[in-house]
């Protein structure tokens, strides 16, 4: 089983190790705060997150909209093409709107919300069952599909999937919704084994066409915006799955998928290489695997055990994970104490390094790891490091907001005008103690922004940059920030 970290071994390190991936970094005074726990209840701290009470209110139009919904098919079904037209636009802007609101709201909830590993759960899962507001279309059914994962992340592997089957967002994105019996469709059946529960190899094509008449009867009830069976369309003739053979229905078929010992090696593998940066061996992913299904396929005891594994604090796992563009905004707000950049420009900068949320590229989601990095990106990292630091906007452009049209970027580019940023302040994040001179200057960032210290090379290069200040100034220190900002170290986590 997996080794525990000894509690003589606990330290600061650590405490940020866990912090930063059991979440998104902090404050020096949040690190020690978790040191000063000790390692199981630094753990039980994040991972019991339901005993901290988180008083966010959801968005106000995150609701059922029946009368909305009544508009809108009445439209469509209308003649007049005028009409139609104008209630698309209409819906459409409410609808951009809207994702944009959701967008800020779940990064806010990264940035300062009191559940940090809650929400490090949650972008898991929308990058695991990863579902694209582009063809779903609808920014309820995303919120709903965003709190469903935040509900249950941590709970039952079986109850997760069989929820999510029969997710409002997920009936449409893969077309479960448009499924009967006497044309059932196979994208959800195929998915789920492929992408989401067992991964290649470990089912049939037979298993994918049995499946997709099991899920047959799984719908959308649009008029009310909710998952509906329809018992009609339902296929209640045997199927043969996994060799076995009945009147099975999507909830047997989901059950099906979580008894197979397969199903816990793939998702143990996937959450260890989400929060350690790497692939775990085969006898690290047999251990894992064997207490999730000693703890009935349950998350919480897996992760548990996780954090507190020595494995996951080995000198190979620590600060060698690439900071996805999500980690690299929410941490460096977090770490600088500074605000979030208004919600236009955080979409644009996450659009720009390649992770729009509620977007993801296609039904696999974000490749992750080094595909964070091109030559193109880090150099909008560091000019988005500067953004943020000197509360001056990043330069970016109306392709920047996505490519339906020239007129939508215009009009968010046009918007950005009135944009202000608040930037760092260097008496909140350094005390002046800190301020003595350049060397307690970059000892005091380096602690801050690393919790270690930089190669001898980058130091050498601040050095040099501070020696040539006569007096330094907090303009001068902002530029230290963002200089540390554009080194390889700031990149991983």
């Amino acid at each position: 089983m997996l080794k525990p970290l000894s509690s003589a071994q606990w330290d600061f390190a650590k405490a940020a190790h866990l912090l930063n991936r059991a979440g998104f970094g902090g404050s020096p005074a949040e690190i020690q705060k978790l040191a000063d726990l000790g390692l199981d209840r630094a753990v039980a701290h994040l991972l019991d997150y339901e005993n901290i009470p988180d008083p966010t209110p959801k968005p106000d139009w995150a609701k059922p909209d029946p009368e909305r919904m009544a508009k809108i098919q009445q439209a469509i079904r209308s003649n007049n093409a005028e009409e139609k037209r104008q209630m698309i636009q209409e819906q459409q802007q409410i609808q951009r709107r809207h994702i944009m609101e959701l967008r800020n709201w779940w990064l806010a909830r990264m940035a300062s919300g009191p559940r940090p590993f809650q929400e490090k759960m949650t972008l898991f899962w929308h990058g695991h069952f990863a579902t694209s507001v582009d063809k779903v279309r609808d920014a309820y059914f995303m919120w709903r599909q965003n709190e469903l994962f935040r509900r249950l992340g941590t709970g039952n592997w079986q109850k997760l999937l069989i929820e999510v089957g029969k997710d409002p967002a997920m009936l449409v994105w893969l077309d479960q919704a448009q499924s009967r019996k006497d044309h059932p469709n196979e994208n959800f059946a195929r998915e789920v084994m492929e992408l989401f529960a067992l991964g290649e190899g470990h089912y049939t094509e037979h298993d994918i066409t049995e499946a997709a008449r099991a899920l047959t009867g799984w719908s959308l009830d649009r008029q009310n915006e909710c998952y509906t069976y329809r018992p009609f369309s339902h296929d209640n003739s045997d199927k043969t799955i996994f060799g076995q053979t009945g009147n099975f229905d999507g909830d047997d078929f989901i059950g099906m998928i979580v008894a197979q010992p397969q199903a816990a090696r793939f998702i143990t593998a996937k959450i260890w290489n989400f929060f350690a940066g790497q692939v775990p061996s085969e006898v690290l992913n047999a251990d894992l695997a064997a207490v999730f299904r000693a703890n009935g396929s349950n998350f919480k005891p897996l992760l548990r055990a996780l954090f507190r594994s020595a494995a996951f604090y080995a000198p190979d796992i620590v600060r060698n994970q690439v900071k996805s563009p999500v980690q690299w905004l929410v941490n460096s707000v977090r770490v600088l104490e500074c605000e979030l950049p208004p919600p236009l420009v955080s979409w644009g900068m996450l659009r720009q390094l390649g992770q729009d949320l509620f977007a993801p590229p296609n039904v696999k989601g974000w490749d992750g790891g080094i595909t964070w990095i091109t030559t193109n990106s880090l150099l909008t990292r560091y000019n988005d490091a500067q953004a943020l630091v000197e509360g001056q906007l990043p330069p970016l452009s109306a392709g920047d907001f996505g490519n339906k049209g020239k007129t939508n970027g215009q009009k968010a580019m046009k918007a950005l005008q009135r944009v202000r940023m608040g930037g760092v302040k260097v008496e909140k994040i350094l005390t002046p103690e800190e301020r003595t001179d350049k060397d307690t200057i970059v000892a005091a960032l380096e602690h801050r922004l690393f919790q270690t210290r930089l190669s001898s090379e980058h130091e050498q290069t601040l050095s040099e940059f501070l020696d040539a200040k006569t007096n330094l100034s907090n303009a001068d220190i902002l530029t230290t920030i963002h200089l540390m900002m554009s080194t390889p170290e700031y990149q991983v986590t």
